[in-house]
């Protein structure tokens, strides 16, 4: 006859939590001002003087898109919103650390700053502090949760 196989009960793991929930719920609010911040300047910026450093003023810009993606993808939640956001914020720290790194060396090439010159010095290094911390976050949320 057939054998009859007793197991013991499993709890399930949960799911990675909601990004946008505890610590989640300040790199939502962070990056939401971040992205007023870069987007309201290069704006600012391009429109009154283009000219006198389009290079900077653009790649402000272009860190205000990272940021408010970020943003979106943090609030989005969910297993694609996270990977997403995790290449985001590495794109982002390697880009502080370029144009950091870029206008401590060449600072010729930047008339005007960046959010991202001198590693965020102009913004308290958050800059290059908030990408770090929100990966951290990321990979913790992926982790499932024991109950």
């Amino acid at each position: 006859m057939g054998r009859l196989t007793v197991t013991e009960p499993t709890t399930p793991a949960k799911p990675g939590f909601n990004l946008g929930e505890g610590p989640g719920r300040l790199l939502v609010w962070l990056y939401g001002v971040f992205t007023v911040a870069a987007a309201s300047r290069s704006i600012v910026q391009m429109i009154l003087d283009f000219g006198r450093a389009p290079l900077a003023y653009v790649l402000s810009a272009v860190a205000a898109v990272v940021y408010a993606f970020i943003t979106y993808s943090l609030v989005r939640g969910g297993p694609a919103a996270r990977k997403a956001a995790l290449v985001c914020c590495a794109a982002e720290l390697a880009g502080v650390l370029v144009v950091g790194t870029w206008t401590l060396v060449a600072p010729s090439a930047f008339p005007d700053a960046t959010v991202w010159s001198d590693y965020g010095m102009g913004y308290l290094f958050i800059p290059v502090i908030l990408p770090v911390t929100a990966m951290m976050w990321l990979r913790r949320a992926a982790q499932p949760q024991a109950g």
